[in-house]
Formats: structure tokens, sequence, C-alpha cells
């Protein structure tokens, strides 16, 4: 097996990232062959973020193979980017003083991302795994409430008093302070220590030295609070183009900084999560999931759905008279209950992404509603005029052109207010517009193109 050229451009379309083929294949021969150096070759030169995405893709037993084999090559970089239900199976396999190795080279903040969600023993073993210094810092950010700036914050801040000038910051940088190993602002504190401004490192550098930091600030400056939840500050972030601030106590003292990078995280998990929920897979829901868990998690809105259908049901019998003396019924009522369905599905998931990214408000919501009601409306009218010609053409009924024609507009209608109305109104209630939405839209959907197809049809046709 030849070593891979870490130059080497990976055989993959342009502007295309991901792993080539062969490198799975070239893996996974090293592994079967227990070749310790070919394996060491293969992932030595991959960044740790592609090493985390290899292993997600690969079955259990090659993963616990390659475990014994690459002993000594999981860095506390690959364990960040793991999966957290992965990252508890890898945690599993690794030997203390291998472990130790691993976190010792994280940030503070990584390191409680990377032990938050784990069980009580494995966070014990990391925790072991740090010097006192170390461990005394994550304990003191986990008793911070979950989802908070506490929990996301880095302690390792490069900080200067407000009333330095460049030459004097430039110095101190240069001594042999202790500084993060990534920052992207100088934080200007008074005597009590609370932030009074930031200064970017190219305007640092890019100043006399006997300018005052004062005179050099950033105007986006803005503080959080530990305590503050990770949502709204990934927002703020995304709003305002933040690329760090600092994050103060309950007496506006600085005891750390969140960087973009962790905020776009936060953003990035919830839209995911938003999108496995809107889908009624679970907001955690990983390739690498065991079929057990995927069960778990896929079950319970499988079970919503069945309610749903059976309620959908439940109409149709009221009309079982009427479809017996009409068979066309039968064919075309799908046809109404699907277009409303999907029209639905369209104004429910433009609904959820403005209310995660807080464009939908009380001041916009009624318009909103309104552009709903009448795209609905619209599509309805034009999708009715086909369906009566295929209703006409099809049967050779002009009046069962007609029903489906009115009952199309109707759902239609009904979806576009659903489907904007039903996560509004959840969220309000306080509960997650993503997680609950689509089985309501869809009971509401299929009752009332259901019900207003057969009704219709009960009164005109026979």
């Amino acid at each position: 097996m030849s070593e891979p050229d870490p130059q080497q451009t990976p055989d993959t379309d342009e502007g295309d990232f991901a792993l080539p083929a062969q490198l799975f294949d070239d893996v996974l021969d090293a592994i079967e062959a227990e070749d310790k150096p070919a394996l060491d070759a293969l992932l030595g030169p991959l960044h740790p973020a592609d090493v985390a995405d290899l292993l997600e893709q690969i079955d259990a037993r090659d993963r616990k193979a390659l475990f014994e084999l690459w002993q000594g090559g999981m860095g506390g970089e690959i364990l960040s980017e793991l999966d957290d239900n992965l990252r508890e199976e890898v945690i599993d396999t690794l030997a203390p003083a291998e472990l130790a190795e691993a976190v010792r080279e994280l940030e503070s903040d990584d390191v409680v991302d990377l032990i938050e969600d784990l069980e009580d023993t494995q966070q014990e073993a990391i925790l072991t795994a740090l010097g006192d210094a170390d461990r005394a810092v994550v304990e003191k950010a986990l008793a911070y409430p979950e989802n908070s700036a506490g929990r996301l914050m880095q302690i390792e801040v490069a900080r200067a008093p407000h009333h330095w000038t460049v030459g004097e910051a430039i110095d101190y940088l240069r001594s042999d302070v202790t500084l993060p190993e990534q920052f992207y602002h100088l934080i200007l504190i008074d005597p009590r220590a609370k932030p009074r401004g930031y200064v970017t490192l190219g305007r640092l550098l890019s100043s006399k030295r006997s300018t005052p930091l004062s005179d050099i600030t950033e105007d986006s400056f803005r503080t959080f609070n530990v305590e503050d939840e990770q949502g709204a500050i990934a927002y703020a972030f995304n709003q305002y183009h933040l690329i760090s601030a600092p994050v103060v106590d309950a007496d506006e003292r600085l005891v750390g900084v969140i960087t973009i990078d962790d905020a776009m995280e936060v953003l990035d998990d919830e839209h995911e999560e938003d999108i496995l929920r809107l889908a009624g897979v679970g907001g955690e829901s990983e390739l690498s999931d065991s079929v057990v868990e995927t069960t778990k998690q896929r079950f319970p809105w499988l079970a919503v759905n069945l309610v749903t259908a059976i309620l959908a049901s439940l109409v149709i019998s009221l009309f079982e008279e009427t479809i017996a003396g009409l068979v066309a019924l039968a064919v075309l009522m799908p046809i109404v209950a699907s277009m409303g369905g999907n029209a639905g599905t369209q104004s429910l998931t433009v609904a959820v992404r403005a209310i995660a990214t807080r464009d939908l408000t009380t001041s916009n919501v009624w318009r909103v509603i309104r552009r709903e009601i009448a795209v609905g409306a619209i599509n309805g009218l034009i999708f009715a005029v086909v369906m009566g010609i295929v209703g006409v053409v099809w049967f050779g009924t002009p009046m069962l052109g007609v029903v489906i024609a009115v009952a199309m507009v109707i759902n239609l209608v009904v979806a576009g207010l659903a489907g904007t109305g039903i996560p509004i109104i959840l969220e309000k209630m306080g509960v997650d517009p993503a997680l609950a939405s689509g089985a309501f839209v869809t009971t509401v959907t299929d009752i009332v193109g259901f019900f207003a197809f057969l009704g219709l049809a009960a009164v005109i046709l026979l």
C-alpha cells in the first residue's frame, strides 16, 4: 500500500471537500492487515474534523479495531469534533493516560463541550486527567446553567488596562504572559476588571505605539452575562457580525470570552435540530446511532402520525355511502389531502425558520399569515383548474371537476393558514414549533381536505 501524499489533492469534484472514497478503502485495508504504520500515514495528515467524519462513517467493529491499532493517535481536537453518542463510545476505549493527553491540549470551553453531555463516570475520568487548576476551571463552568454563556465561554482571555497605549499592549503581549492559543480582540478592562471595550489585533498592530488603546476600540463591542442563553448569544453574533465578545459575571467583571466559532456551532446545532425535528426523527439523530437508539427516537412521532391518520380515517368513514355511490371519489381524494399536506409543509418550514431567526414577530405576523393565505388561494385556483379538467376528462363528470376544484382551493388556503399559524401558537405556548407543528399541520390538512372534498361531493353529486 502506497503512503498518501499530504499535498495531493483528493480525487473529488472541484469545491467538494468530502473525503475521497479511496481513503476509506485504504483505512479499512490497513485495519484488516493490522498495519499500524500505514494507518498512521493515512490518518496523520488529516484534519481532526476529517478524522471524526471517517470514524462516524465506519461501523462499530472497524472503529474498535482502529482504536486498538491507532493507540496514541486520538487527540482532543478529534474528540471534540465527534458526535455526542460516538464520543462516549470512543472515550470508553481510551486508556487513562491517552485520555489525559488528549484533553490537556484543549481550551477550557472545548473541554466543557466535550464532557457536559457524558455520563458521570466518563466525566470523572476526564476531570481526573486534568491538572488541579484546569479541573477547577472546568468544574466551575459546569456549575453554570446548561446552554448558558458560562458553559460556552473560554476563560483564557487576552486583556489589558484600558488606559494603556498600543506600545504598552504590544510589549505586554510579547512578554511571557499566558495567552489564548487563538484570539481576535484585546479586551480592555478598568481597575475593577470590568470590560470597557476591545481592540482588534489588526488595528493594534497597524497603529502607532503612542496611540491610546481607547482611541482604536471597535463600535461592535458588547458583553454577555454568564447566564445568558446560548441561542440568544449565537443570534447576536450572527446579527451583529461579532468575532468575539467578553462574558461578565453578576458584578459585570470579566470572566471569559466567547468566540465566533463556538457561537456559530451553537447556531448550526440549532438549525440541524430544527430540521431533524421537522422530519420527526428527534433533535439529536446521527448516522452513527445504533438501531435501538434510532428506533427510540423515531417511534414516538410515528405513533403520533398513526393517531392523526386514524383521525383522518374517521372523517372518511363519515362518508362511506358517498364513496360507495361514486367510486371516483376514492381515486381522487388522496390528491386533495396530499396537495394540502405539501402546501402546509412549505408554509410550516418557512414559519419555523423565521421564528428561529427571529424574523417572524408580533409586528409582522398578520402580514405573513395574509401572504400565506393569499399564496394558498392563488396556487389553489391554478391547481383547481388543472384538477377540474382532469376530473372531467378522466371520469366524464363535469360536476366532479367542480367539486375537486373547490376542495383544492379550500385545502390550500387552510394549509397556508395552518402552516403559519400553528407554529406561532405553539411558540407562544412555550412549545418548540419545530417539534410539534408537523403533526398538527398534517392533521388539519388531511381532515379539511377529506371533509371538504367528500362533503361537497355528498351535497353536489348525490
